[in-house]
């Protein structure tokens, strides 16, 4: 036999040491004997011999090193790693590892390096690398290779994994004793994946792994050994197991007891590299493991079995070693010995026996052990000691050395153990034999009063477990001393004089005790006691229970008395008595809850619950007479009758008369309040009219006169009513807010005694009237529903008239509290509230506690009082009774159970709703009433749809509330908020009707809200229609009617259109359907969807919309009211249709809502196409066909557009006058033609002469209804629809059109133009008309496109243009534009200085500015303004100058942009003309050469100061460099521009300043001035005297800051330009100066003379410095330098280079 070394060699990776290994291992040969050479010896390095270690070198390569940490960046594998690389290439093979074989040899392991042919035949190459891995000391390379390997158990074919099995049971044996805990769990789990996967083929490795398996089951990590047993489970099922362990019991055993005698934590480990506190843990967990894997050994194995291994086990029991782990110093030790222990008594009882000498003391002398792991085991081991060996005394003295300990441990209350041990308490004691329990009084009386003192311990009466455990312990004891020494004067009268009446003394004064349920083990205990002496037949036996039991009644009425007959009674004692009392009165309900206890009392026949596991432990031996008497004893009591003996009776009443007497006297005597509690505790267990009679002692039965005779007679008769009148009545009333609840049972108990159900009526009706305050008739119902027995009682009262008006009364004056004094405490309502809410919310058997009409009556009192909250402020209502409404209501809905509610409820309900649904500047509540209201109404709700059948027909409250809603939304009354809180509320209301069981309740709600087909177009024509004014402007839609009202001023109110809150409200409702997956019916919800597209878009179009109805659109965006949720979430299929149809019939903003959808991608080109495939379904033209192929226009493909078209065009030629401007006529068809124009999909440009043509003939046929020079206030909307239409032609043709126009095609267009601006100047008192202002716009629009052609023509494109058209355009058309728009311009402003840039009255502004901005700098100063002076303005300028700039000047702060910046464009072509008047004035005092001091003009200056005044307040606030953004249209954004645009126009003024030009008649010359800081740069134009035939000299001035050949270069070019390319000299000039400024332009001044030009040379900075690259002058850098000595930069001071 060889047992190999732990380390079997440097780096054999083998786990060696774990178990005895020898020859024929799997079962061919018998182990040798304990002499065997190496079996007793560990061969460990270091300490074999020598020639050992020549021979471990001979079979495995060195692995020098391995230990050595490898120098970074060594990338060369060390010498075994080299070793075995040489070895594989010179053989052909690979290292391999330390294992078993399956050769007969006498070697017991595999080499470290085999044949080829047996390895790769055995193990797969993955499957030896992952096992190398396993011989690894490090914790994580162990664990993922297990891991690793039972993946590839799992996965590999089976054939692979069985060349593993030979290898596998000494790494199994090694590593599953491995320190760490995860590699255990995972050899497990990986096992068992083995197992699976091989199946039988383990069976012939089954005796080498047994013995570790069966530790590994028993294995200390719980999950590790779970795994082990998981994998033992899945090689062998429950029946086969015992089988199993039969198989290899002989292998088993011999790997046991190795590990129990003759390891060391230093043979289990190696002491060299293995900390000591690890070696130690590890054997410690080996031991324990052990231990019970021989118990499991033991249990599993087969009876027949057992003998062979007796020889074994006593080998084992021969050695001390084995005894010491009884006192070892680790728990798990000492508790996995004591299970052994248990184990080897039932299964090898002979064995123990003869072992008794070491078995007595090892286990009874550690009956004092208190360690948690070790109590159990060790009573059970006890108990099996005490039942296997029968003299197991003789070995230890039990007076000396065991009962000490034991009483020790009792004493101490179990060292908080208590329910572990003191179940084994009773059978222990049972197993005493009577010589050791000489004398029985001192033993029992001391044994008895050892539990008692541990009773005492704090941990004791803190804990209800312990507590009830040492009580259960005691009772259990008691009774059995009582039945084995029954007759035995002495003890008897021990057991109860000394014993059990102090404990229930003790237990009286200390509530704390109360808890363990020592009442009911005492009425236990009389039961049994009653019940044997009932049933017993002996006499004698008879005669000493009842003997027992009159003296315990007897002491028992002793202390009790004394507890109660104190003045000052100890309020625990009394408690405590009367809780004794109570519990003996009913003995039966208190056994019910004890049955558990009486299971806790086992011996040997029962199976301990704590080991399921053992169950072949279990055994029919060692049943004893006193057990079996006991259990019988015990089990008497569960078939007692209900009845109380009378043994007890007539005692317990005697002791209830005596203590009711005495209580009555403090009562009377002192008013002692304690002794009424306890009389009322009394009474309520022992109500009888003996008691009650005694209670009124020698008192004359009289009642008070005025009582009614019926109970004046009831009273005579029944001394419990007499009692009720002369005394409870008095003490009830004594002090109503004391808590009376005591008394309220006394009354119950005397109505007890009434002898039928009207006497309790008559009784309490009477007492209602007159003597009953509401507290107590509170306490009164509360009681009654609290106990089904006391309800019972007082049934009739409850549902009786008296009680029902009394408390409809109640409410009517709680309901007008508010209106009386507050007087009254806050407590004095809140308890009558608590009463209201009581009888209206209780429920009896689903009925309720009054009369069903006295419930209705109150409902409607609180609907009334409810109704009236909207009448009071605030403060009011915070005062008022609506809180408590809201509480009582709550409970009355919350609690009615599947009734239907009353009509008076459904009222209640819908005002609360109605509340809730209202904003609170209506209902004048304050939040936390609010949010009361809502959990009321909300718990009515959810009664409401938990009820069946037709819900909504039934309930009066779903259709008044859906009425209600429609009526809210329909009646344009709310604002945002009040429609959020609706929305909300309603939000509130459809989710709980979505949790119906009726699916079509919500679908049906939804229905009553929607409004039907005329109610939608009330609503939509109740939105004003200003909304047009966009599309109009636009010329997305056209009009040829007028549709506005005259008074076209927005609301003022802030109320929200009935349209917007009806499409809103059930878009949300809708939106709670869906997602709630609820099918509507009657297409709803396209309906719905279409008519909130058209609330949208009517807000979208509108101009500058209100902060209400911005407000309303981010309010539905926040709750999810959108479009693309409600088509995502429901079926939307038939909604473009609608929408088609819609448009089609009624046009306007329907089609707008399509061009919306098509826009924003809300719907593919696909869907719409199929709605307009067929073109001549759109005429003849309406309205509605018009609107929806206007809306279109820019989505429709060219072939789409041409179709349209091609059916206008005929039409446009044949109409009458009359039809000219109908829609069917010439006006809709040019409107269709003029939105497709308007997208520029038309490239015909034949078709658009065409046009041109036919309108042409119009004027020619018809010109009546071109409205040229007219007054518009007589023409009707039609003709001015029509030219409206014919002017947005000619703008678009304009645009688009690129051929030639012949000379009558510009002259009816030019004079069209300006006759229509005539109109629109002559009309401006109409502009408020909208078509008026319409017709403003495309007319200046017009002017504003031909102003723009000309602008842009240049000597190429005129060429295609009539002759003359330029100069008639410059010389009378755009005079004639001008002279009208200027003055218009002026008027309009004036008398709209505040209207928004956006709004309609200013629409016309934009295009009449944008063609001011062409005019002409002669035609404005040939202006014909009126005058407009400011007196003391200083000026030099001529009176129509300073005029124009007066009038124009203010406009740039004008509240509308196009303003602001045609002005600007207008002033900055006067800014040039103002310089020169300074030098005029200048002249005047004749000294030229002084600088001419220039000034801008004074009203540019006057407005600078005044805008800055302005933006003080806006950016005064704002710090330096902060960047702020402006509002677009906002009134500080037009502060901002005017005063950006004002300095712009300044700057130009001085750099036309700058730049002057001055003419010479005399000499004929020109002289140029470009004047730049000090210096001034001059240019001289010499004039020949037959200019222009002559040639102009260009003659140098002054030259400064220019190269020489630069200035020759610019003198050429200007030459040039005036001599042979026909420029006029002012432009030739502009050439000049350009040059200039763009020479000067971004030069920095020299940072020495602070000037760009130098004063002298007159030379440009052109020296940089390297280093901060700012630039010098040259004559400037060599001053400085010599001046200062330095050759520095000036400015950065680093050397200049």
């Amino acid at each position: 036999m060889v047992r190999d070394a732990a380390g079997g060699g440097s780096g054999s990776g083998a786990a060696g040491g774990q178990g005895v290994w020898r020859k024929g291992w799997a079962g061919r040969s018998r182990p040798s004997g304990p002499s065997s050479g190496a079996r007793g010896r560990k061969l460990w390095p270091g300490r074999v011999n020598r020639d050992q270690r020549a021979e471990s070198a001979a079979e495995t390569p060195t692995m020098g090193g391995k230990n050595k940490q490898r120098t970074k960046g060594n990338l060369r594998p060390s010498n075994s790693g080299r070793a075995a690389e040489l070895l594989a290439k010179e053989q052909g093979t690979v290292p391999g590892f330390i294992g078993f074989g399956t050769s007969q040899s006498d070697l017991g392991y595999v080499p470290a390096i085999q044949g080829a042919e047996e390895i790769d035949s055995l193990v797969d190459s993955d499957f030896r690398m992952v096992l190398r891995k396993l011989s690894k000391k490090d914790v994580t390379t162990k664990l993922k290779a297990m891991q690793e390997f039972g993946i590839m158990c799992t996965e590999r074919d089976t054939e692979i994994v069985k060349g593993v099995l030979p290898y596998w049971p000494r790494i199994f044996c090694k590593i599953s004793l491995d320190h760490d805990r995860r590699v255990r769990e995972a050899t497990q789990q990986a096992f068992e994946k083995l197992i699976l996967k091989v199946k039988k083929h383990l069976a012939p490795y089954l005796k080498s792994l047994m013995g570790y398996w069966l530790m590994a089951q028993c294995d200390t990590y719980t999950p590790a050994a779970s795994a082990a047993k998981d994998a033992f489970e899945a090689a062998f099922p429950p029946s086969k197991q015992p089988e199993a362990i039969a198989f290899c019991k002989d292998e088993i055993t011999i790997v046991l007891q190795d590990h129990l005698i003759k390891e060391t934590p230093d043979t289990l480990s190696d002491p060299q590299t293995v900390p000591e506190e690890e070696r130690e843990a590890k054997f410690y967990r080996v031991v324990t493991c052990s231990l019970l894997a021989l118990k499991k050994l033991l249990c599993l194995l087969p009876d027949n079995e057992l003998d062979s291994l007796e020889e074994k086990f006593k080998s084992l029991l021969s050695q001390n070693k084995f005894w010491k782990y009884g006192k070892h110093s680790i728990p798990q030790i000492r508790s996995a010995y004591f299970e052994l222990v248990s184990a080897l008594c039932l299964r090898i009882p002979q064995l123990m026996k003869d072992e008794a000498s070491k078995v007595s003391p090892s286990v009874l002398l550690s009956i004092d052990d208190s360690d948690p792991i070790v109590c159990p085991a060790l009573w059970e081991a006890v108990l099996y000691t005490l039942t296997t060996i029968e003299d197991c005394w003789l070995h230890v003295n039990a007076k000396k050395s065991v009962f000490p300990k034991l009483s020790a441990v009792v004493r101490e209350g179990g060292r908080g153990l208590a329910t572990v041990i003191y179940p084994y308490l009773l059978p222990f004691i049972s197993k005493l034999p009577q010589s050791i329990t000489d004398p029985k009084l001192d033993f029992f009386k001391n044994f008895l009063t050892s539990l008692i003192v541990g009773l005492s311990t704090e941990r004791i009466k803190t804990s209800f477990s312990e507590c009830s455990a040492v009580i259960s312990a005691f009772f259990e004891c008691l009774r059995f001393i009582m039945q084995q020494n029954l007759g035995e004067k002495e003890i008897e009268e021990m057991l109860v004089n000394d014993q059990l009446i102090p404990f229930i003394d003790a237990v009286l004064k200390d509530p704390k005790l109360q808890d363990g349920q020592l009442f009911n083990h005492l009425a236990e205990t009389l039961n049994s006691w009653e019940a044997k002496a009932d049933m017993e037949k002996d006499d004698k036996t008879v005669h000493n229970l009842e003997k027992v039991l009159l003296n315990f009644w007897e002491r028992l009425s002793e202390i009790c008395v004394e507890k109660i007959n104190e003045p000052e009674a100890d309020l625990k004692s009394v408690l405590g008595v009367s809780n004794l009392l109570q519990v003996l009165q009913k003995p039966k309900s208190s056994l019910k809850s004890n049955k558990k206890k009486v299971s806790k009392v086992r011996f040997a026949d029962e199976m301990p619950e704590s080991n399921k596991e053992n169950e072949k432990c279990v055994s029919s031996e060692g049943e004893n007479s006193e057990g079996s008497e006991l259990v019988a004893e015990l089990s008497l009591t569960h078939n007692c009758s209900d009845v109380i003996s009378p043994l007890r009776k007539k005692p317990l009443e005697d002791l209830v008369c005596k203590l009711a007497e005495m209580s009555i006297n403090y009562v009377n005597e002192q008013k002692s309040e304690q002794h009424l509690r306890f009389l009322s505790t009394l009474l309520n267990s022992f109500s009888s009219t003996q008691v009650f009679k005694m209670l009124l002692g020698d008192e004359k039965q009289s009642v008070v006169k005025a009582k009614p005779p019926e109970i004046t007679k009831l009273a005579q008769k029944n001394p419990a009513v007499q009692f009720l009148y002369q005394k409870l009545i008095g003490w009830l009333n004594e002090d109503p807010k004391k808590d009376a609840g005591f008394l309220v049972d006394i009354l119950y108990s005397a109505l007890r005694c009434c002898d039928n159900n009207m006497e309790r009526k008559d009784v309490l009706d009477d007492l209602t009237k007159v003597d009953l305050n509401w507290n107590s008739v509170l306490q009164v119902i509360e009681k009654a529903c609290s106990s089904s027995d006391k309800h019972a009682l007082v049934t009739p009262w409850l549902k009786g008239d008296i009680l029902g008006e009394e408390l409809v009364t109640l409410a009517e004056h709680l309901c007008n509290k508010h209106l009386e004094s507050k007087g009254s405490s806050e407590s004095y309502f809140s308890e009558r509230w608590t009463l209201l809410s009581l009888v209206l919310s209780q429920h009896v058997k689903d009925d309720y506690l009054i009369g069903e009409v006295y419930v209705e009556r109150i409902i409607v009192k609180l609907h009334e009082t409810l109704s009236k909250t909207e009448t009071l402020t605030e403060a009011e209502n915070n005062d008022s009774s609506v809180s408590f409404i809201c509480d009582v209501a709550y409970n009355y809905f919350s609690s009615a159970k599947g009734c239907l509610l009353m009509p008076s409820s459904e009222d209640l309900l819908l005002t609360l709703f109605q509340l809730c649904a209202q904003s609170k500047e209506k209902t004048h509540l304050p939040d936390f009433l609010i949010c009361k209201l809502k959990n009321t109404w909300l718990s009515g709700v959810n009664l409401l749809v938990h009820q069946t059948g037709s819900i909504y027909k039934q309930s009066t409250f779903l259709r008044l509330s859906a009425l209600w809603l429609k009526n809210q939304v329909q009646s344009s009354s709310l604002d945002i908020k009040s429609l959020q809180v609706l929305l909300s509320t309603v939000d509130d209301l459809l989710n709980a009707l979505v949790e119906s069981e009726d699916t079509y309740l919500l679908g049906v709600y939804i229905g009553s809200v929607m409004p039907n087909n005329s109610e939608w177009e009330k609503m939509r024509q109740s939105l004003p229609i200003q909304w047009l004014h966009r599309p109009l402007l636009e010329g997305r839609l056209s009009l040829n009617y007028e549709c506005f009202k005259t008074d076209f001023k927005e609301q003022d109110t802030k109320k929200l259109p009935s349209h917007l809150c009806t499409s809103a409200l059930l878009s949300k409702m809708i939106l709670v359907a869906l997602k709630k997956e609820i099918v509507l019916e009657n297409n709803e919800l396209e309906k719905i969807i279409a008519e909130l597209l058209y609330s949208l878009q009517w807000c979208e179009e509108l101009d500058n919309p209100p902060i209400f109805l911005t407000g309303f659109c981010e309010m539905l965006q926040k709750m999810n009211i959108t479009y693309d949720n409600l088509c995502g979430l429901g079926n939307t299929s038939g909604l473009l249709q609608l929408l088609f149809n819609r448009s089609r019939e009624n046009g306007t903003l329907w089609s707008l809502i399509i061009a919306k959808l098509i826009l924003s991608r809300s719907v593919s080109s696909d869907e719409v196409k199929r709605h307009y495939r067929r073109k001549e379904c759109f005429f003849p033209l309406t309205e509605g066909n018009m609107h929806t192929i206007q809306s279109l226009c820019p989505f429709l493909s060219k072939e789409d557009k041409k179709e349209f078209i091609a059916q206008c065009i005929p039409a446009l030629l044949a109409w009458t006058k009359e039809d000219l401007c109908s829609t069917n006529g010439g006006f809709g068809h040019l409107a269709i033609f003029n939105s497709c124009l308007q997208t520029r999909s038309i490239d015909d440009e034949e078709l658009l002469h065409g046009i041109l043509k036919i309108l042409i003939s119009w004027k020619k046929d018809h010109e009546d209804i071109f409205l040229f020079s007219c007054n518009l206030s007589e023409v009707s909307p039609e003709i001015l629809g029509v030219n409206i239409e014919i002017i947005r032609f000619l703008s678009l043709f304009l645009k688009y059109c690129s051929s030639p126009l012949a000379e009558s095609e510009w002259d009816f267009i030019m004079c069209s133009m300006l006759a229509w601006l005539e109109t629109t100047s002559e009309n401006q008192a109409l502009y408020s008309v909208p078509l008026v202002q319409l017709f403003a716009c495309v007319s200046c629009d017009l002017a504003c496109k031909l102003s723009a052609f000309f602008d842009s023509t240049t000597l190429d494109t005129t060429g295609n243009l009539p002759v003359n058209l330029i100069s008639e355009w410059k010389e009378f058309f755009s005079q004639g534009i001008h002279s009208l728009l200027l003055p218009l311009l002026v008027n309009v402003t004036g008398e709209s200085k505040d209207t928004s840039e956006t709004s309609f009255h200013n629409a016309m502004l934009k295009p009449m500015c944008e063609t001011l901005t062409y005019i002409p700098k002669d035609q404005l100063l040939s202006h014909k303004l009126p005058a407009r002076l400011v007196a003391g303005q200083k000026t030099n300028l001529p009176e129509y100058l300073q005029t124009l700039l007066n009038t124009l000047v203010p406009l740039l702060l004008f509240r509308a942009r196009p303003v602001q910046i045609a002005v600007y464009h207008m002033l900055y072509k006067l800014m040039p003309e103002l310089p020169q008047y300074d030098q005029d004035n200048l002249k005047s005092y004749g000294d030229e050469e002084e600088e001419p001091a220039l000034s801008p003009p004074a009203a540019l200056m006057s407005l600078l100061s005044t805008q800055e005044d302005l933006l003080e307040n806006v950016l005064g606030c704002i710090p330096v460099g902060q960047i702020v953004t402006i509002k677009p249209l906002s009134e500080d954004f037009c502060y901002v521009l005017g005063y950006l645009l004002t300095w712009k126009l300044i700057l130009t003024f001085f750099k036309a300043a700058s730049s002057q030009v001055k003419a010479r008649a005399t000499t004929r010359e020109v002289m140029a001035t470009y004047t730049i800081e000090d210096i001034v740069i001059e240019l001289i134009i010499q004039l020949p005297s037959n200019y222009p035939l002559g040639s102009i000299t260009v003659e140098s001035g002054k030259r400064v800051g220019v190269a020489v050949q630069q200035w020759r270069n610019w003198m050429l070019q200007l030459s040039t330009y005036l001599t042979h390319q026909n420029g006029s000299i002012m432009e030739g000039l502009a050439l000049w100066k350009n040059n200039v400024d763009k020479r000067f332009e971004g030069v920095e001044d020299c940072m020495i003379c602070f000037s760009v030009i130098h004063g002298f040379n007159y030379s440009l900075p052109k020296k940089a410095c390297r280093t901060c690259k700012k630039k010098f002058h040259s004559a400037c850098l060599y001053k400085w330098f010599t001046s200062s000595n330095k050759s520095t930069c000036p400015l950065c001071r680093e050397t200049f280079f």
